[in-house]
C-alpha cells in the first residue's frame, strides 16, 4: 500500500519561501513519477511540477516555472518542492501525487492528504 505523507506547509509573505516534503512508503519496484499539485478555493486541482524517480528529470507548469524547484532523494523516498518569491495566487491546499509510469503532467493513482500554503499580501 502506496502512503505519502506531506509536511512543509504554513503562512508566508508574499515574496517568501517555503519548502514542501513528501515521503513515500510502500513502493514496489520500478520507475515512477512523483508530482505536485494544489487546489484553490473555488478552482480545480492543478499540476505545479514532477520529478521522475530514475531520470531525476522534472517539468513544471508555466506559472511557477523559475521560482519552485522540485527534487527528489532517492535513498529516503522523498521529494521536495522548494517554492520562491510566492504570490499571493499561489495559495492553495498542495498535494502530492505518485503514478507508476514516465514523467507527465496527468495525476498518478496514489494521493497525500495535502497540506495547506497560504501567501499573505
Amino acid at each position: 500500500q502506496v502512503q505519502l505523507v506531506e509536511s512543509g506547509g504554513g503562512l508566508v509573505q508574499a515574496g517568501g519561501s517555503l519548502r514542501l516534503s513528501c515521503a513515500a512508503s510502500g513502493l514496489r519496484f520500478g520507475d515512477y513519477t512523483m508530482s505536485w499539485f494544489r487546489q484553490a478555493p473555488g478552482k480545480e486541482r492543478e499540476f505545479v511540477a514532477a520529478v521522475a524517480r530514475n531520470s531525476g528529470s522534472t517539468i513544471y507548469s508555466d506559472s511557477v516555472k523559475g521560482r519552485f524547484t522540485m527534487s527528489g532523494d532517492n535513498a529516503k523516498r522523498t521529494v521536495y518542492l522548494q517554492m520562491n518569491s510566492l504570490k499571493p495566487e499561489d495559495t492553495a491546499v498542495y498535494y502530492c501525487n505518485l503514478g507508476y509510469g514516465l514523467l507527465d503532467t496527468k495525476p498518478g493513482y496514489y494521493w497525500g492528504q495535502g497540506t495547506q500554503v497560504t501567501v499573505s499580501s
